[in-house]
């Protein structure tokens, strides 16, 4: 049985909830607008009044994922108390946004899938996530903790110490390791996080 009542923004609320339903349970290969409709309990045509296909639902999700990352680093940056702490905090924001976002964060860096090069918001979101760390490295270069030559490396360094923390984890295996060490996922993260910053500052002169 279907359900008609939904008003149209709530329909469309509908539908991504339910995708990213389907993304969790059965990961995204499962979603198509047909099975996003029976999940959301509407009509098979229903979808289409929102999303042209399933590359449109799913730049959709990825663009609100990526905006919401943003939002959660902008944060994160603002209540650091140094530019440093402002560094290590969004590595730490990241990878939390993975556990709790793991469906966002699975569709987010498929761009196979969401084809953001069709569908410009999420790219724009995507850089937007991007520029946050981007500023908080520059702060650090204005601060003298980091040269400025080093600055785009040091940028993409730590997005992929973080991702690759974040993709460990979401597939099980960080906290397979932490077992083996006798510690926890979000203590090891942690760790490992804290041991990174220290490769941040200038490097000494020889």
């Amino acid at each position: 049985m279907t359900r008609t009542s939904y008003h149209h923004g709530a329909l469309r609320d509908a539908l991504i909830e339910a995708c990213l339903r389907l993304i969790e349970t059965e990961g995204i290969a499962a979603v198509s607008l047909r099975r996003v409709a029976r999940e959301a309990g509407v009509s098979t045509a229903a979808p289409y009044h929102h999303f042209a296909d399933r590359a449109a639902l799913l730049a959709t999700l990825s663009a609100n994922g990526f905006e919401r990352l943003g939002a959660e680093l902008t944060a994160a940056r603002a209540a650091a108390d140094s530019p440093l702490a402002a560094v290590v905090a969004l590595g730490e924001t990241y990878v939390r946004f993975s556990r709790e976002q793991p469906a966002y964060f699975r569709l987010m860096f498929r761009p196979e899938l969401s084809q953001p090069d069709k569908h410009p918001t999420a790219m724009a979101a995507g850089e937007a996530a991007f520029g946050v760390l981007a500023d908080a490295v520059a702060d650090c270069v204005a601060a003298g903790l980091i040269e400025p030559e080093r600055a785009d490396t040091v940028t993409i360094a730590w997005w992929g110490i973080a991702h690759g923390l974040a993709s460990l984890w979401l597939d099980g295996q960080l906290a397979k390791r932490a077992g083996l060490m006798h510690t926890t996922a979000p203590e090891l993260v942690q760790n490992i996080i804290q041991a990174c910053s220290a490769l941040l500052g200038p490097r000494p002169h020889t």
